[in-house]
């Protein structure tokens, strides 16, 4: 495992600081961020990099690999995480230009998180939706902690029920989203039995979903040991290319969305997959997704948790599809 060298930088002429992990160099100027490693260098739109980097903090690493393109990104391998260019790229392979490091994930989150908090201007905020931030660009013009700090909801049993994470209102800054004002606001009502007031629990979901103020952001609202649902909406596409290590479920509950399903290994295409409201879908855990949403949808999506699972599908002792039809 490398040595994990946190070490920043004055500021640039633009106001930014830069960064090194390892052999990796990470700058910003006003549109790009740019990344060089030993042999090697790449350069990323600016809002594209920061929107991924955003996901890669709060979801610490994710499942599996989080591509921020087809060059760079991360790999979790739950305690420690490669940081590469070009593994899973197959030109880079083919030409021997790839470069991975492994370093603690600990120590990796806090530099990126550093990261994201420097190159991130006021008014931008990396997990909204297009249309509802501001520019990324141009010289450092202040920051905008309160986005870039925001914590994933996860809720240990239920949102809503007691000690849990709290159900959304206007009350709490949760207003409903511009393109789900359709949605019925009304909450079920609940009569449970004497002595079990905090045991029964019921919420209106798709009112709850559409006060995301997020996008492409899954969080934890109900958990059963490891199986966790994280429903989410979708608007623009998903800044990441997310390679599985596990089979994860999707449950298209509104409008619709566009995968494109590559081969996790080297992105070559596999499958075109647009979901509408009803359809199911399992994505297998040798694939790379992306997703691309026309209007804000809302997405279910079923992880499960199990830690043991990416050995076993690295190992081939389960099929990197759970059905056969």
């Amino acid at each position: 495992m490398a040595e994990t060298t946190n070490v920043q930088s004055k500021t640039n002429q633009y106001g930014y600081q830069s960064f090194s992990l390892g052999g990796f160099r990470f700058e910003r100027d006003e549109y790009f961020a740019q990344i060089n490693w030993p042999g090697g260098g790449h350069i990323v739109p600016v809002d594209k990099f920061l929107r991924a980097l955003m996901r890669d903090v709060a979801w610490n690493f994710f499942y599996g690999t989080v591509n921020f393109d087809e060059v760079f990104g991360t790999t979790n391998h739950y305690g420690t995480v490669d940081v590469y260019a070009g593994l899973y790229n197959a030109g880079y392979r083919a030409q021997n230009k790839h470069h991975v490091e492994t370093f603690k994930g600990d120590h990796t989150r806090a530099l990126f998180q550093a990261m994201l908090e420097d190159w991130t201007n006021a008014r931008f905020d990396p997990f909204a939706a297009p249309e509802e931030t501001g520019t990324p660009f141009g010289a450092k013009n202040g920051d905008n902690m309160k986005a870039v700090r925001r914590q994933r909801v996860v809720a240990k049993r239920m949102v809503g029920l007691k000690d849990d994470t709290p159900l959304r209102s206007d009350d709490n800054g949760c207003p409903v989203n511009r393109q789900f004002r359709d949605v019925d606001q009304s909450e079920p009502e609940i009569h449970a039995e004497p002595g079990f007031e905090n045991e029964v629990h019921a919420f209106n979901f798709f009112g709850y979903l559409s006060r995301s103020d997020v996008t492409w952001n899954p969080s934890v609202t109900a958990a059963v040991k490891d199986s966790l649902l994280c429903p989410t909406t979708e608007e623009f596409m998903l800044p990441i290319i997310h390679g599985n290590d596990r089979v994860e479920w999707f449950v298209q509950l509104s409008d619709e969305i566009h995968w494109d399903i590559q081969d996790r290994e080297t992105g070559a295409p596999r499958a075109r997959a647009v979901m509408k409201p009803g359809d199911v879908a399992a994505m297998p855990a040798d694939i790379r997704h992306q997703g691309f949403s026309p209007k804000r949808a809302m997405l279910l999506v079923w992880e499960n948790a199990d830690s043991t699972l990416p050995d076993l599908y690295a190992q081939k002792k389960l099929k990197p599809n759970p059905v056969d039809f």
